[in-house]
């Protein structure tokens, strides 16, 4: 049996806007590189909530510029964001893993700055797809 596409997204919007919170803290405490991953991951969760809530079935990919074009199909809004957020993926793989920056690590590479961008442009993406819920 077909689950209820927006009981799906609300479940996926509800982990997004629970991992914003904590994305916010370790941002807060000086853990730049967890923040920027978790920020990527923020976006990734809350644009599958929109897909889910569309009544996608089944989506996959971890790639935030793909789920926005994905998510533009329904909402050309999203299709106009895809440049502004897409930079989170860039925050998917080099954040965690020091062969992902040669020569150093993430904890030294990515800095509050850093960290500050990436916290922002997911909270726009959680609250780009609130409105889609309210």
């Amino acid at each position: 049996m077909r689950k209820d596409p927006n009981i799906e997204g609300a479940r996926w919007l509800q982990q997004a806007q629970i991992d914003l919170h904590w994305c916010r803290h370790l941002r807060d405490q000086g853990a730049w590189h967890l923040a920027c991953f978790l920020a990527q991951q923020v976006a990734e969760k809350a644009l599958k909530a929109f897909l889910y809530a569309q009544g996608e079935e089944l989506v996959i990919g971890h790639s935030v510029r793909q789920l926005c074009a994905r998510a533009g199909v329904y909402d050309s809004n999203f299709q106009q964001t895809l440049s502004r957020w897409g930079i989170l993926d860039s925050y998917y793989i080099p954040t965690r893993y020091p062969n992902g920056l040669p020569g150093d690590i993430p904890a030294n590479v990515y800095n509050q700055e850093i960290a500050d961008s990436a916290v922002q442009l997911a909270a726009e993406v959680v609250s780009a797809v609130e409105t889609h819920f309210a």
